[in-house]
Protein backbone atom coordinates (compact mmCIF):
# COMPACT_ATOMS: atom_id res chain seq x y z
CA UNK A 1 0.00 0.00 0.00
CA UNK A 2 1.67 2.99 -1.31
CA UNK A 3 1.31 5.39 1.61
CA UNK A 4 3.42 8.34 3.23
CA UNK A 5 5.54 6.92 6.00
CA UNK A 6 5.40 10.38 8.17
CA UNK A 7 2.54 13.16 7.91
CA UNK A 8 3.10 16.15 6.26
CA UNK A 9 2.73 18.60 9.18
CA UNK A 10 3.05 18.41 13.05
CA UNK A 11 0.20 16.79 14.44
CA UNK A 12 -2.42 19.08 16.55
CA UNK A 13 -3.94 16.71 19.29
CA UNK A 14 -7.66 18.17 19.11
CA UNK A 15 -8.40 17.63 22.92
CA UNK A 16 -5.63 19.65 23.72
CA UNK A 17 -6.64 22.54 21.80
CA UNK A 18 -10.22 22.06 23.35
CA UNK A 19 -8.49 22.15 26.72
CA UNK A 20 -6.62 25.45 25.70
CA UNK A 21 -9.44 27.34 26.45
CA UNK A 22 -9.50 28.95 22.91
CA UNK A 23 -12.64 31.21 22.09
CA UNK A 24 -11.93 30.73 18.61
CA UNK A 25 -10.96 27.46 16.19
CA UNK A 26 -8.14 27.54 14.10
CA UNK A 27 -8.39 28.36 10.62
CA UNK A 28 -7.67 24.56 9.76
CA UNK A 29 -10.49 23.44 11.50
CA UNK A 30 -13.03 25.86 9.65
CA UNK A 31 -15.08 24.28 7.12
CA UNK A 32 -16.43 26.26 3.75
CA UNK A 33 -19.76 27.85 3.93
CA UNK A 34 -21.09 25.41 2.12
CA UNK A 35 -20.10 22.38 4.21
CA UNK A 36 -20.77 24.07 7.69
CA UNK A 37 -23.29 22.37 9.68
CA UNK A 38 -26.51 24.41 9.84
CA UNK A 39 -27.08 23.10 13.80
CA UNK A 40 -30.47 25.02 13.98
CA UNK A 41 -32.19 22.97 11.44
CA UNK A 42 -29.89 19.63 11.54
CA UNK A 43 -29.84 18.92 15.09
CA UNK A 44 -33.19 17.53 16.85
CA UNK A 45 -34.73 20.77 18.58
CA UNK A 46 -35.23 20.16 22.29
CA UNK A 47 -38.93 22.39 21.86
CA UNK A 48 -39.64 19.21 19.53
CA UNK A 49 -39.16 16.34 21.68
CA UNK A 50 -42.67 15.96 23.10
CA UNK A 51 -44.68 17.72 19.72
CA UNK A 52 -46.82 15.40 17.92
CA UNK A 53 -47.22 17.77 14.89
CA UNK A 54 -42.97 17.52 14.86
CA UNK A 55 -42.42 14.01 14.72
CA UNK A 56 -38.63 13.74 15.39
CA UNK A 57 -36.80 11.68 11.97
CA UNK A 58 -34.61 8.61 13.37
CA UNK A 59 -33.45 5.97 11.21
CA UNK A 60 -35.27 2.76 10.90
CA UNK A 61 -35.30 0.47 14.34
CA UNK A 62 -34.99 -3.15 14.17
CA UNK A 63 -35.65 -5.65 16.66
CA UNK A 64 -33.44 -8.21 15.92
CA UNK A 65 -35.25 -10.72 18.59
CA UNK A 66 -37.85 -12.15 16.16
CA UNK A 67 -35.05 -13.27 14.28
CA UNK A 68 -34.72 -16.29 16.66
CA UNK A 69 -38.45 -16.94 16.86
CA UNK A 70 -40.07 -20.63 15.37
CA UNK A 71 -42.71 -18.56 13.71
CA UNK A 72 -41.16 -17.81 10.21
CA UNK A 73 -43.60 -15.17 9.56
CA UNK A 74 -41.90 -13.01 12.29
CA UNK A 75 -38.02 -13.95 10.79
CA UNK A 76 -39.44 -12.67 7.61
CA UNK A 77 -40.81 -9.87 8.67
CA UNK A 78 -37.46 -9.34 10.24
CA UNK A 79 -35.72 -9.53 7.31
CA UNK A 80 -38.21 -7.47 5.02
CA UNK A 81 -37.38 -4.90 7.67
CA UNK A 82 -33.83 -4.80 7.21
CA UNK A 83 -33.96 -5.00 3.42
CA UNK A 84 -36.12 -1.80 3.64
CA UNK A 85 -33.09 -0.20 5.43
CA UNK A 86 -30.57 -1.02 3.44
CA UNK A 87 -32.20 0.51 0.23
CA UNK A 88 -33.86 3.52 1.75
CA UNK A 89 -32.12 4.46 4.30
CA UNK A 90 -28.52 2.47 4.27
CA UNK A 91 -28.84 3.15 7.73
CA UNK A 92 -30.12 1.06 11.05
CA UNK A 93 -30.16 0.04 14.80
CA UNK A 94 -30.45 -2.62 15.82
CA UNK A 95 -31.72 -3.47 19.39
CA UNK A 96 -31.83 -7.68 20.99
CA UNK A 97 -28.45 -8.23 19.11
CA UNK A 98 -26.99 -10.44 21.57
CA UNK A 99 -24.26 -8.18 22.87
CA UNK A 100 -23.81 -8.05 26.18
CA UNK A 101 -24.92 -4.42 27.37
CA UNK A 102 -22.62 -4.48 30.15
CA UNK A 103 -20.04 -4.97 27.77
CA UNK A 104 -21.14 -2.98 25.85
CA UNK A 105 -21.21 0.13 28.65
CA UNK A 106 -17.52 -1.03 29.72
CA UNK A 107 -16.00 -0.86 26.58
CA UNK A 108 -17.26 2.86 26.06
CA UNK A 109 -16.04 3.96 29.53
CA UNK A 110 -12.64 2.13 29.58
CA UNK A 111 -12.31 4.33 26.23
CA UNK A 112 -13.55 7.43 27.58
CA UNK A 113 -10.98 7.20 30.48
CA UNK A 114 -8.51 6.67 28.28
CA UNK A 115 -8.97 9.88 26.20
CA UNK A 116 -8.81 11.52 30.02
CA UNK A 117 -4.81 10.67 30.47
CA UNK A 118 -2.47 12.75 30.26
CA UNK A 119 -1.12 13.55 26.63
CA UNK A 120 2.51 12.18 27.21
CA UNK A 121 0.94 8.57 27.56
CA UNK A 122 -1.53 8.51 25.03
CA UNK A 123 1.60 9.70 22.36
CA UNK A 124 3.02 6.68 23.25
CA UNK A 125 0.82 4.85 20.48
CA UNK A 126 1.11 8.21 18.52
CA UNK A 127 0.54 6.89 14.64
CA UNK A 128 1.54 7.11 11.23
CA UNK A 129 -0.02 6.61 7.61
CA UNK A 130 1.23 3.44 6.80
CA UNK A 131 -1.37 1.95 8.80
CA UNK A 132 -2.89 4.04 10.81
CA UNK A 133 -2.76 2.19 13.78
CA UNK A 134 -3.24 3.78 16.71
CA UNK A 135 -3.77 7.22 18.00
CA UNK A 136 -4.37 9.96 15.94
CA UNK A 137 -5.66 13.02 14.92
CA UNK A 138 -6.33 13.65 10.90
CA UNK A 139 -7.31 11.32 8.27
CA UNK A 140 -5.57 12.04 5.05
CA UNK A 141 -1.96 13.13 4.35
CA UNK A 142 -2.42 16.10 1.68
CA UNK A 143 -0.55 19.47 2.89
CA UNK A 144 -2.78 21.87 4.26
CA UNK A 145 -5.86 20.29 3.90
CA UNK A 146 -8.82 20.93 6.15
CA UNK A 147 -8.81 19.24 9.48
CA UNK A 148 -11.75 17.70 11.24
CA UNK A 149 -12.18 18.54 15.31
CA UNK A 150 -11.89 14.85 16.61
CA UNK A 151 -9.55 12.61 17.65
CA UNK A 152 -9.19 8.58 17.58
CA UNK A 153 -7.58 5.68 18.39
CA UNK A 154 -7.45 2.90 15.23
CA UNK A 155 -6.42 -0.99 16.02
CA UNK A 156 -6.84 -3.95 13.63
CA UNK A 157 -9.20 -6.97 15.48
CA UNK A 158 -8.66 -9.72 12.03
CA UNK A 159 -7.54 -11.50 10.70
CA UNK A 160 -5.18 -12.99 14.05
CA UNK A 161 -2.19 -11.90 12.37
CA UNK A 162 -2.93 -8.65 12.26
CA UNK A 163 -3.71 -8.42 15.73
CA UNK A 164 -1.16 -6.72 18.23
CA UNK A 165 -2.38 -6.50 21.61
CA UNK A 166 0.80 -4.31 22.65
CA UNK A 167 0.04 -1.58 20.09
CA UNK A 168 -3.03 -1.53 22.03
CA UNK A 169 -3.11 0.81 25.38
CA UNK A 170 -1.65 -0.85 28.04
CA UNK A 171 -4.04 1.90 30.44
CA UNK A 172 -6.51 1.72 31.86
CA UNK A 173 -5.79 -1.49 32.78
CA UNK A 174 -8.80 -3.43 32.00
CA UNK A 175 -8.57 -2.03 28.24
CA UNK A 176 -7.00 -4.66 26.48
CA UNK A 177 -8.96 -7.70 27.80
CA UNK A 178 -12.33 -5.73 27.64
CA UNK A 179 -11.35 -4.70 23.51
CA UNK A 180 -10.70 -8.18 23.23
CA UNK A 181 -14.21 -9.47 24.51
CA UNK A 182 -15.88 -6.61 22.96
CA UNK A 183 -14.35 -7.59 19.29
CA UNK A 184 -15.66 -11.04 19.70
CA UNK A 185 -18.87 -10.19 20.25
CA UNK A 186 -19.40 -7.81 18.23
CA UNK A 187 -17.79 -9.47 14.83
CA UNK A 188 -20.10 -12.82 15.79
CA UNK A 189 -22.99 -10.42 15.06
CA UNK A 190 -21.60 -8.66 12.06
CA UNK A 191 -21.60 -12.17 10.92
CA UNK A 192 -25.33 -12.83 11.87
CA UNK A 193 -25.87 -9.56 9.77
CA UNK A 194 -24.17 -10.68 6.77
CA UNK A 195 -26.18 -13.45 6.59
CA UNK A 196 -29.59 -11.73 6.70
CA UNK A 197 -28.12 -8.98 3.86
CA UNK A 198 -27.21 -12.12 1.88
CA UNK A 199 -30.09 -13.35 2.08
CA UNK A 200 -32.30 -10.59 1.10
CA UNK A 201 -30.41 -9.94 -1.87
CA UNK A 202 -31.53 -13.64 -2.85
CA UNK A 203 -28.42 -14.94 -2.49
CA UNK A 204 -27.56 -18.16 -0.17
CA UNK A 205 -26.68 -17.64 3.70
CA UNK A 206 -23.34 -17.48 3.34
CA UNK A 207 -22.76 -16.45 0.11
CA UNK A 208 -21.88 -12.49 0.75
CA UNK A 209 -19.70 -13.66 3.65
CA UNK A 210 -17.83 -16.05 1.20
CA UNK A 211 -17.22 -12.82 -0.81
CA UNK A 212 -15.86 -11.23 2.03
CA UNK A 213 -12.96 -14.07 2.62
CA UNK A 214 -15.40 -16.67 4.53
CA UNK A 215 -13.71 -17.00 7.73
CA UNK A 216 -10.15 -14.89 6.68
CA UNK A 217 -12.38 -11.30 7.14
CA UNK A 218 -10.98 -8.28 8.23
CA UNK A 219 -12.08 -5.63 11.15
CA UNK A 220 -10.70 -2.80 12.56
CA UNK A 221 -11.79 -0.73 15.70
CA UNK A 222 -11.70 2.92 15.35
CA UNK A 223 -12.90 4.64 18.99
CA UNK A 224 -13.63 8.40 17.92
CA UNK A 225 -13.43 11.35 20.87
CA UNK A 226 -15.24 14.87 19.81
CA UNK A 227 -13.67 17.51 22.52
CA UNK A 228 -15.96 20.20 23.13
CA UNK A 229 -15.53 22.90 20.28
CA UNK A 230 -16.39 26.61 20.72
CA UNK A 231 -17.70 27.32 17.27
CA UNK A 232 -19.21 23.75 16.57
CA UNK A 233 -21.18 25.72 14.08
CA UNK A 234 -17.65 26.61 12.05
CA UNK A 235 -16.75 22.62 11.79
CA UNK A 236 -17.18 19.19 11.68
CA UNK A 237 -15.92 16.14 13.88
CA UNK A 238 -15.57 14.12 11.17
CA UNK A 239 -16.36 15.40 7.11
CA UNK A 240 -19.19 13.69 4.81
CA UNK A 241 -17.85 10.46 3.72
CA UNK A 242 -18.95 6.89 2.54
CA UNK A 243 -17.49 3.85 4.84
CA UNK A 244 -15.26 2.38 2.46
CA UNK A 245 -15.74 -1.07 3.97
CA UNK A 246 -17.96 -3.92 3.86
CA UNK A 247 -20.14 -2.81 7.34
CA UNK A 248 -20.14 -0.68 10.24
CA UNK A 249 -21.60 -1.24 13.68
CA UNK A 250 -21.13 1.83 15.96
CA UNK A 251 -21.98 1.65 19.47
CA UNK A 252 -22.58 5.53 19.65
CA UNK A 253 -22.84 8.07 23.34
CA UNK A 254 -25.77 7.71 24.40
CA UNK A 255 -25.48 10.65 25.98
CA UNK A 256 -24.83 13.15 23.04
CA UNK A 257 -25.93 12.90 19.87
CA UNK A 258 -23.76 13.34 16.75
CA UNK A 259 -24.21 11.57 13.83
CA UNK A 260 -25.47 12.89 10.82
CA UNK A 261 -27.11 10.59 7.53
CA UNK A 262 -27.59 12.75 3.98
CA UNK A 263 -31.08 12.04 2.88
CA UNK A 264 -31.27 13.92 0.21
CA UNK A 265 -29.29 17.36 -1.39
CA UNK A 266 -27.94 19.06 1.66
CA UNK A 267 -30.41 17.43 4.01
CA UNK A 268 -29.26 15.78 7.05
CA UNK A 269 -30.85 13.81 9.72
CA UNK A 270 -29.74 13.33 13.07
CA UNK A 271 -29.49 10.37 14.59
CA UNK A 272 -30.69 9.64 17.90
CA UNK A 273 -29.46 6.77 19.27
CA UNK A 274 -31.33 4.45 20.99
CA UNK A 275 -30.48 2.80 24.39
CA UNK A 276 -28.32 -0.37 24.30
CA UNK A 277 -28.48 -0.03 20.75
CA UNK A 278 -26.21 -0.40 17.91
CA UNK A 279 -26.06 1.58 14.49
CA UNK A 280 -25.55 -0.65 11.05
CA UNK A 281 -24.22 0.93 8.27
CA UNK A 282 -23.46 0.01 4.39
CA UNK A 283 -19.96 0.48 3.66
CA UNK A 284 -19.05 0.84 -0.59
CA UNK A 285 -17.54 -3.24 -0.76
CA UNK A 286 -21.38 -4.20 0.17
CA UNK A 287 -22.32 -1.83 -2.79
CA UNK A 288 -20.18 -3.11 -5.19
CA UNK A 289 -20.80 -6.77 -4.07
CA UNK A 290 -24.77 -6.46 -4.09
CA UNK A 291 -24.02 -4.26 -7.85
CA UNK A 292 -25.64 -1.33 -5.75
CA UNK A 293 -29.02 -3.21 -5.21
CA UNK A 294 -27.68 -1.55 -1.32
CA UNK A 295 -25.74 1.75 -1.32
CA UNK A 296 -23.31 3.16 0.97
CA UNK A 297 -24.57 6.37 2.14
CA UNK A 298 -23.07 9.54 2.90
CA UNK A 299 -22.85 10.45 6.83
CA UNK A 300 -21.10 13.29 8.90
CA UNK A 301 -20.69 14.00 12.64
CA UNK A 302 -21.48 17.28 14.40
CA UNK A 303 -19.77 18.63 17.57
CA UNK A 304 -20.82 20.39 20.65
CA UNK A 305 -19.72 23.58 22.83
CA UNK A 306 -20.83 21.52 26.37
CA UNK A 307 -19.88 17.97 25.93
CA UNK A 308 -17.48 15.88 24.48
CA UNK A 309 -18.33 12.44 22.69
CA UNK A 310 -17.08 9.01 22.44
CA UNK A 311 -18.32 6.23 19.92
CA UNK A 312 -16.78 3.20 18.61
CA UNK A 313 -16.90 2.00 15.07
CA UNK A 314 -16.41 -1.73 14.23
CA UNK A 315 -15.15 -2.02 10.68
CA UNK A 316 -16.34 -5.21 9.20
CA UNK A 317 -14.34 -5.64 6.14
CA UNK A 318 -13.28 -7.92 2.99
CA UNK A 319 -10.17 -10.19 3.61
CA UNK A 320 -7.40 -7.10 1.94
CA UNK A 321 -6.00 -8.95 -0.63
CA UNK A 322 -9.25 -10.24 -2.56
CA UNK A 323 -10.62 -9.02 -5.42
CA UNK A 324 -14.44 -7.60 -5.24
CA UNK A 325 -16.53 -7.33 -7.36
CA UNK A 326 -20.48 -7.57 -8.29
CA UNK A 327 -21.97 -10.71 -7.56
CA UNK A 328 -22.34 -13.03 -10.64
CA UNK A 329 -26.21 -13.73 -9.42
CA UNK A 330 -27.04 -9.81 -9.31
CA UNK A 331 -25.39 -8.85 -12.98
CA UNK A 332 -27.84 -9.38 -15.49
CA UNK A 333 -28.43 -8.25 -18.89
CA UNK A 334 -30.74 -5.21 -17.79
CA UNK A 335 -28.04 -4.68 -14.99
CA UNK A 336 -24.70 -5.18 -16.30
CA UNK A 337 -21.99 -5.34 -13.32
CA UNK A 338 -21.21 -1.46 -12.60
CA UNK A 339 -17.68 -1.81 -10.61
CA UNK A 340 -14.76 -3.53 -11.66
CA UNK A 341 -12.52 -5.64 -10.24
CA UNK A 342 -10.64 -4.19 -7.24
CA UNK A 343 -9.06 -5.56 -3.73
CA UNK A 344 -10.10 -3.37 -0.99
CA UNK A 345 -6.47 -2.83 -0.23
CA UNK A 346 -6.33 -1.16 -3.40
CA UNK A 347 -9.85 0.86 -2.90
CA UNK A 348 -8.62 1.98 0.75
CA UNK A 349 -5.48 3.62 -0.60
CA UNK A 350 -8.40 6.60 -1.45
CA UNK A 351 -9.21 7.71 1.86
CA UNK A 352 -6.02 7.07 3.30
CA UNK A 353 -4.56 9.40 1.27
CA UNK A 354 -7.14 12.15 0.82
CA UNK A 355 -9.21 11.48 3.63
CA UNK A 356 -13.38 12.07 3.85
CA UNK A 357 -14.79 13.21 0.12
CA UNK A 358 -18.08 12.05 0.04
CA UNK A 359 -19.02 9.45 -1.95
CA UNK A 360 -16.55 10.41 -4.77
CA UNK A 361 -14.48 6.97 -4.48
CA UNK A 362 -17.09 4.92 -4.73
CA UNK A 363 -18.96 6.89 -7.64
CA UNK A 364 -15.89 7.79 -9.53
CA UNK A 365 -15.60 3.69 -10.19
CA UNK A 366 -19.46 3.38 -11.29
CA UNK A 367 -18.73 5.98 -13.91
CA UNK A 368 -15.64 4.77 -15.32
CA UNK A 369 -17.44 1.39 -16.28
Amino acid sequence: MSCLQSWPEPIVRVQSLSESGIKSIPERYIKPLLHRPSLKNDNFDDDFKDNPDHPRINIPLIDLQDMLSSNKALRDETLRRISSACCEWGFFQVVNHGVNHELMRSAREVWRQFFTLPVEVKQEYANSPTTYEGYGSRLGVEKGAKLDWSDYFFLYYMPQSLRNQSKWPALPSSCRELVAEYGEQVVKLCGELMKMLSVNLGLGEDQLQDAFGGENIGACLRVNYYPKCPQPDLTLGLSPHSDPGGLTLLLPDENVAGLQVRRSGNSWVTVKPVPNAFIVNIGDQIQVLSNAIYKSVEHRVIVNSEKERVSLALFYNPKSDLLIQPMKELVTKNRPALYPPMTFDEYRVFIRTKGPCGKAQVDSLKSNT
